[in-house]
């Protein structure tokens, strides 16, 4: 099972760049053809002409659609790549080298050729393309890419490694956890998903369960606004200042990357298909009233380098500060989905308080059989006898949650020859019945305190019904199993795998 998805495994991840690995082929595979002889045909309407119908709306209110199933999450992103006219800004804690991200950064490079301005923002940790790659891909004259924090990882040897393990500790656990793509500064993609196959159902092991919200209009400017402050950051630094020696010309040549993409084994002519239908799909979404424009819709991100960092590890954040002032406007109830559930001694008084004042609390997290992450898990196990004490309702999620018949890819729930387990990564929570977060923060001291993070806040009793009913959906026993002091399902699990969750425990809970 993969352990890439979040920065709780920094540490771990840390310890693996230093000890190193055996150079890796190119990421690129060869192809026994050029499969883009005959390129894939493609409509050319550009995104203002998408838009140009809302673009009264859009002025003053928020064009909303929460992407649920990873097949639309991606084919989103593809068509709004394949219709950018100016720019294409990318933010991400993850931008994998599998098939999806290859194809994704083929998407990228196939705008910047004709003439959009690209800008990648991936963070250091868990970067796993090649130096040689990056630098490839940044020597386009309309690209630029910058490494968020290189301090363990792009660019840095074994001395420089070990230095910073021993010098920077807080510096290094402090990862950029946001997740962002936005098109022409019209049009944003934010929430959980990273890029990579397990995200979007394609992963043939494991894949998750996660949600991205589709805006566009007015909290797009925040969302800009965002992505500026971390690109001029002096923690995002150019990936050509990092090496030496930069081997490539300008506007070096991808015709193996384009090759890969065309490949109809890489890349389904059906998900094509599907793709080119993206503009009556969302008719139809916005006929059926489920794409709606919001008045009140809010983007709340942290800021670059999380705080000033004058408490080690801790400090707090503004996300952190929203969630908690809506937390305490509740007045019935609080649903919560979150892959990792650590809390504090102050969180839990603090839901005590909350379930004392009448409100419903339920959070759906991961069980130890559905769950990525032994050192979060480890972490939410010390403390959930006492997380129930509080009067708080936990869910853990299934590895074979029916639900993921809905939320998987289609075409590779059908194709796939093993059933891939199932984990749980959004990161959403409804306050009653009229307000909807979806965004990048998990519940534990890492979202809280090191990690930025980034979430977005939708006034709409429309999109929160939607969206309440799908998670309480998720805590139902054939999704999930709700956790008493009698009863947990860890003993569903290997005795080896319990073992390792307990000796994990040596990792302070504040860097989980």
């Amino acid at each position: 099972m993969p352990n890439k998805t979040c920065a709780h495994s920094a540490l771990a991840s840390i310890l693996l760049l230093i000890a190193g690995c055996a150079s890796a082929p190119d990421s690129v595979p060869l192809s026994d053809q050029d499969y883009c002889a005959v390129p894939p045909t493609s409509t050319t309407q550009t995104l203002s002409e998408f838009t140009a119908p809302y673009a009264n709306e859009m002025q003053h209110k928020t064009g909303v659609y929460v992407l649920e199933q990873g097949t639309e999450a991606m084919m989103s992103r593809a068509w709004l790549a394949e219709r950018a006219e100016k720019t294409i800004d990318v933010q991400y804690f993850i931008f994998s080298i599998d098939n999806v991200g290859l194809i994704a950064t083929d998407y990228l490079v196939r705008a910047a050729e004709r003439g959009v301005k690209v800008r990648v923002l991936v963070d250091d940790i868990m970067l796993e393309a090649r130096g040689d790659e990056l630098l490839m891909l940044d020597a386009h004259k309309n690209i630029e890419i910058k490494i968020y924090n290189p301090n363990v990882n792009v660019g840095k040897n074994i001395v420089q490694k070990v230095t910073a393990l021993l010098t920077d500790f807080h510096g290094i656990n402090q990862r950029m956890h946001n997740k962002v793509f936005l098109v022409d500064q019209q049009v944003a993609i934010t929430g959980g998903r990273n890029i990579a196959d397990e995200y979007f159902g394609f992963d043939h092991e494991y894949n998750f369960r996660d949600r991205d919200v589709f805006l566009a209009g007015k909290a797009v400017q925040s969302v800009e606004n965002s992505f500026e402050q971390y690109w001029q950051s002096s923690l995002s630094v150019s990936i050509a200042t990092l090496f030496d020696n930069l081997p490539y010309p300008v506007n070096p040549e991808f015709s193996r990357l384009h090759s890969y993409a065309c490949n109809p084994a890489n890349f389904s002519p059906e998900i094509r298909a599907e793709i080119e239908d993206v503009p009556a799909t969302f008719q139809q979404l916005a006929d059926e009233g489920k794409f709606l424009f919001v008045d009140n819709v809010e983007y709340v991100a942290d800021i670059p380098g999380k705080n000033d960092r004058s408490h080690f590890l801790g400090g707090g954040s503004i996300t952190n500060d929203k969630l908690v002032a809506l937390a305490e406007s509740a007045s019935d109830s609080i649903v919560i989905q979150t892959p990792y559930l650590i809390t504090t001694k102050s969180d839990r008084a603090f839901l005590r308080k909350l379930v004392e004042q009448g409100i419903s609390i339920k959070i759906l997290t991961n069980s130890l059989a559905s769950n990525d992450n032994l050192e979060a898990f480890s972490g939410y196990q010390r403390n959930r006898a006492a997380l129930l004490a509080t009067g708080v309702e936990v869910y853990e999620f299934k590895p074979d949650a029916k639900i993921r018949q809905r939320v998987m890819s289609e075409h590779m729930y059908k194709r796939s020859p093993t059933v891939p387990i199932f984990g749980l990564h959004a990161k959403t929570m409804t306050i009653d019945n009229h307000i909807t977060v979806i965004g990048t923060y998990n519940f534990d001291p890492r979202s809280a305190n090191l990690n930025t993070e980034s979430i977005t806040v939708i006034d709409s009793p429309e999109i929160t019904q939607e969206v309440k009913a799908s998670m309480l959906k998720e805590m139902e026993a054939d999704n999930a199993w709700q956790i008493t002091k009698d009863f947990n399902p860890d003993s569903e699990e290997s005795l080896s795998k319990r073992i390792g969750v307990k000796l994990r425990r040596i990792v302070p809970k504040n860097i989980l």
